[in-house]
């Protein structure tokens, strides 16, 4: 995905997630979704959580299920690779 496409994410009623610009789905269960765009990760922690929809092409993402929390973790050097150069 070209990373000047605008990445934008919305929550409905903690019950779906939708989101655009994504690149890829990394990892996912009920309980987590590992999604990536052009910024770092988004990790989507929940109950229930099943993928409804994602195109590769089209960048666009949706989920389902019971979401308590959304983090973004930004590109670069994680902890282990700055203790580990």
């Amino acid at each position: 995905m070209d990373a000047s496409v605008p990445h934008s994410l919305n929550i409905e009623q903690c019950r779906r997630i939708s989101a655009t610009a994504i690149d890829s789905v990394d990892a996912f269960s009920d309980k987590q979704i590992v999604l990536s765009y052009s910024g770092g990760r988004i990790i989507v922690a929940g109950s229930g959580m099943k993928i409804v929809n994602f195109s590769k092409t089209s960048g666009s993402f949706a989920a389902t299920g019971d979401i308590i929390s959304v983090r973004y973790a930004a590109k670069g050097m994680g902890l282990r690779q700055k203790l580990f150069k």
